[in-house]
């Protein structure tokens, strides 16, 4: 095997604050092996070239500004423009620990893997709305583990803000696709089919800023409920009961809040209300145990108490976008699909 010479992708959006703390990460790598920055400027109007300019005596960095087509058109393009064998894709908002890139080439110099992923960590000097958000995300209670732990409830999928592909896999799918989001889930089950592997690397953590408000936070999980449908219908061996979770849970209580009212406003006392009770038994024990895993994971009793109410808010948006696209998607299939939701599509660049 060639020694690995890394190729670190960043697409970036209009957020040059950002680039500078990663940029700034990476010039305090422990590993001491050559390695090069490919930032992808995507059609931005308030540019980090000059950002990436000042770390040019530090680092090799290459910048590349282009049309906004999106973030998986841009690592694509970022990937076409490398030298290395193997390409870190990391976004933006991303501040990595100094052990990253020794613990990423142990890690494959002991196992060797053509996709990675890793998991994403809140940092001490993040708000307390993004530690919470951090928690809740990573969760396996209220995401299965999917989002960067060893031990998942599915098969991990890497995802694109800390992932890692070898040259090989980029040339052999072509890269991400036009979907958005949902484009690193899409670009790892079209690399399953062609039979590559993809493991979790322990150790190889970022820290993962998130710089959204809980309006955002409800928006963007909207999304990842709306793509999931997509996602269902264009690789369909890959669905996983699992992503029915939110929906289910969703339901449950908005169903049990009818009764009560049903019960309250009536003065309705009948047998269901035994069941009613044992729901609500069900929903309090799913509360404490949320509360204990994420107060027993960030040592924070403040973040634990707010993570559990927002854990509703995400469950509820992820369902929210979930159904949505379910109905919207009735009897479309093939090439509807796009036509159907284009917003979660890029168009290709005339």
């Amino acid at each position: 095997m060639k020694p690995f010479y890394f190729s670190i992708v960043i697409p970036v959006f209009n957020r040059p604050d950002e680039i500078d703390r990663l940029l700034q990460s990476l010039t305090l790598q422990d590993d001491k092996n050559p390695f090069e920055v490919v930032v992808v400027e995507d059609g931005s109007t308030i540019d980090a070239e000059q950002v990436c300019n000042r770390y040019s005596n530090q680092l090799e960095i290459n910048y590349y500004f282009k049309s906004n087509s999106g973030p998986g058109d841009s690592r694509n393009y970022g990937m076409s423009k490398a030298k290395g064998n193997y390409f870190l894709i990391l976004d933006s908002d991303c501040v990595l620990p100094c052990h990253y890139l020794s613990k990423v080439r142990k890690a494959l110099s002991t196992s060797y893997t053509d996709c990675f992923g890793g998991a994403d960590a809140a940092h001490e000097s993040f708000t307390f709305f993004q530690k919470v958000v951090n928690a809740v995300m990573t969760n396996p209670l209220s995401t299965g583990g999917i989002r960067g732990r060893k031990k998942g409830l599915t098969r991990f999928q890497p995802r694109s803000f800390n992932m890692g592909v070898s040259k090989q896999l980029f040339e052999a799918t072509g890269g991400f696709g036009k979907i958005h989001p949902g484009e690193d889930p899409e670009f790892v089950f079209r690399a399953w089919d062609l039979g590559f592997k993809t493991r979790f690397v322990q150790g190889a953590e970022v820290f993962h800023e998130r710089r959204i408000r809980l309006n955002s936070f409800v928006k963007q999980i909207y999304k990842f409920g709306s793509v999931r449908v997509i996602l269902n219908r264009m690789h369909p061996k890959y669905q996983s009961r699992l992503f029915l979770l939110p929906s289910l849970f969703t339901a449950g209580w908005i169903f049990l809040i009818v009764l009560l009212l049903i019960s309250f406003l009536f003065n309705v006392k009948a047998l269901y209300l035994d069941y009613v009770n044992l729901g609500v038994s069900l929903y309090l024990l799913y509360s404490v145990l949320f509360f204990a895993s994420t107060w027993y994971r960030s040592k924070s009793l403040r973040i634990a108490i707010v993570s559990v109410p927002l854990m509703f808010i995400q469950f509820a948006s992820y369902a929210y976008g979930y159904l949505r696209s379910s109905v919207k998607l009735i009897g479309v299939a093939g090439d509807g699909i796009q036509a159907k939701l284009p917003e979660f599509f890029f168009k290709d660049i005339a």
